[in-house]
């Protein structure tokens, strides 16, 4: 069951924002090798505005992808191309519904 969960809030510095779309998008990659990372988005929120929502099974799962590549990658480009440190909010995920497709 899925029972924890991070939001990234991300804002992307004047004339970054095409850069960090697609660092987000190539993000799907590495988020796919992560074994203990069921569900992973990477959202648009406004033109400069992003955010990545993730969610895991424990803390264990949750902790390996803080510590993982995506994060690493997040905070090697964080002076690149953001406006401000990214904002990181663990999360407690309380209900669920997912019917296993894919789009």
């Amino acid at each position: 069951m899925i029972k924890l969960a991070l939001f990234a809030r991300l804002e992307a510095k004047p004339g970054k924002e095409q850069a960090v779309a697609d660092f987000l998008a190539a993000g799907l990659e590495l988020a796919n090798q992560e074994t203990q990372t069921p569900i992973w988005f990477a959202l648009r929120l406004s033109h400069n505005t992003f955010g990545v929502f993730d969610a895991f099974h424990d803390e264990a799962g949750r902790q390996a992808h803080v510590d993982g590549p995506i994060a690493k990658a997040l905070m090697a480009q964080a002076e690149t191309l953001f406006a401000v440190p990214p904002s990181i909010e663990p999360i407690e995920v309380l209900g669920l519904k997912n019917d296993g497709s894919q789009g």
